[in-house]
């Protein structure tokens, strides 16, 4: 479709789902207040949320698909920004870290009661084989169910159905998965493990210098498969899959700011991945400094399981469940993940409704829906048996210094690969690889 008639059908689209995504905004806006009224901290969580829901679909950023788009399309435009991702917010997160430990705090895994703890070490995990095991699960959820963690929180806020069978599994699957990881650990096989937070051992300069020659390593393994892709013949355009609607309007014309080009500019126009990956280190970082705690999402998905067995009246074990029975209990509008998960979800459907194409697509068939159901479970299994998920385990415990997360990386991108090969062909996400 020519760009003329891109500009002729948008001048004429209906403007009910912009007036909608505004009229959200607001609704978030006295939402807010609301919440305030419980704790001054809620409001900041749901900001933080609609932050980083937004800037996912704006720039269809994902965690799996830096995995899925190579190994399908040949192309590494994705895995190189997830790779800008982490080192923005690794440099940042340095600053913050050093600065608290020139103050006397020591990593949340060293702290005695009442220490101060260096903000992002909460995610600085034990490793064993439960670590890689749920990451390698994680992994191959991710295929089956179409995203990650945050993926699928925000595929569901745009309306997919497919997203809304892999949530609902994925957050049955957290419980027993933190039960068997409970259990893992406990074990004598579970108990060989590390926990370390490089900086102890490396100081903080030349941790970074680490993740950042680790980081290189990857971008050169991304370069070179795409040379090899190239070669074959089955790398594709970086942009070759941008719908024609997402891709910028061109005018010879000089337009006024309060115009469809710039309303275009501004609310539908696709971000770059290198800009997503930018805004999303924002998001992180004010997660991190504001709440002194790193962006995650399947802890409170485990609170929303605990709560549904308790409305189901299941009572779990405490000496397991403790904390998020307790969260339960007070009330999961006073829970901050809770809050900024449910603004990642509005995030997501206000940029949807801004741009106009914001709907419900329950087109499935049943053999695909267990298979999204499935990769939901894995995913919310694979989540907690591994302490986290694409976000916690991997994303933050990378950015905060945390050997932990480069072994779930590991883990988490083996599974998605041999998910892609196993799957494909099986269910309509995952089409049989490009050939020559």
């Amino acid at each position: 479709m020519a760009q003329s008639s891109v500009l002729v059908k948008r001048k004429t689209a209906s403007y009910v789902q912009p007036f909608l995504g505004f009229g959200l905004v607001i609704t978030m806006a006295l939402f807010s207040g609301y919440l305030n009224s419980l704790s001054a901290s809620l409001p900041v969580y749901l900001f933080a949320g609609l932050i980083l829901g937004y800037t996912l679909t704006r720039a269809r950023f994902g965690f799996a698909g830096g995995i899925k788009r190579i190994y399908m399309r040949g192309e590494g435009s994705l895995s190189k920004a997830l790779l800008v991702l982490l080192f923005v917010t690794a440099l940042v997160t340095m600053g913050i870290q050093w600065q608290a430990a020139q103050n006397g705090a020591v990593p949340a895994y060293l702290a005695a009661e009442g220490a101060s703890v260096i903000p992002g070490t909460g995610n600085v995990f034990f490793t064993n084989i439960a670590t890689i095991i749920g990451g390698f699960i994680f992994g191959m959820g991710m295929m089956l169910a179409g995203g990650c963690g945050s993926g699928t929180l925000a595929d569901f806020g745009e309306g997919s159905g497919r997203a809304l069978i892999a949530f609902i599994f994925f957050v049955f699957g957290t419980a027993p998965g933190h039960f068997m990881r409970q259990v893992v650990d406990t074990t004598a096989v579970g108990k060989i493990g590390i926990q370390l937070h490089l900086p102890q051992v490396l100081g903080y300069f030349g941790s970074l210098l680490l993740v950042v020659s680790l980081l290189g390593v990857l971008y050169w393994i991304i370069v070179k498969y795409e040379n090899k892709r190239k070669a074959e013949g089955t790398y594709m355009d970086p942009k070759g899959d941008y719908e024609e609607f997402e891709k910028p309007l061109i005018s010879d014309e000089q337009t006024p700011f309060f115009s469809h080009q710039t309303y275009h500019k501004l609310f539908i126009q696709r971000w770059s991945f290198t800009l997503g990956a930018l805004v999303l280190a924002f998001g992180a970082l004010f997660v991190l400094v504001t709440t002194n705690k790193n962006w995650g999402v399947s802890t409170a998905l485990l609170t929303w399981n605990v709560a549904i067995f308790e409305q189901l009246g299941i009572q779990l074990p405490a000496e397991y469940f403790g904390s998020h029975i307790d969260k339960v209990q007070a009330g999961l509008l006073n829970d901050g993940g809770t809050i900024r998960n449910i603004g990642l979800i509005f995030g997501c459907t206000i940029a949807f409704l801004l741009a106009n194409r914001f709907k419900f697509d329950f087109n499935i068939n049943k053999k695909d829906a267990g298979y999204f159901a499935l990769g939901g479970l894995m995913l919310g299994f694979g989540s907690r048996f591994g302490l986290g998920c694409n976000i916690g385990a991997m994303y933050a415990s990378i950015s905060s210094f945390s050997i932990s997360g480069w072994f779930f990386l590991v883990a988490m991108t083996l599974g998605g690969i041999v998910g892609m090969k196993v799957y494909a062909g099986k269910v309509s996400i995952l089409p049989h690889r490009m050939r020559k």
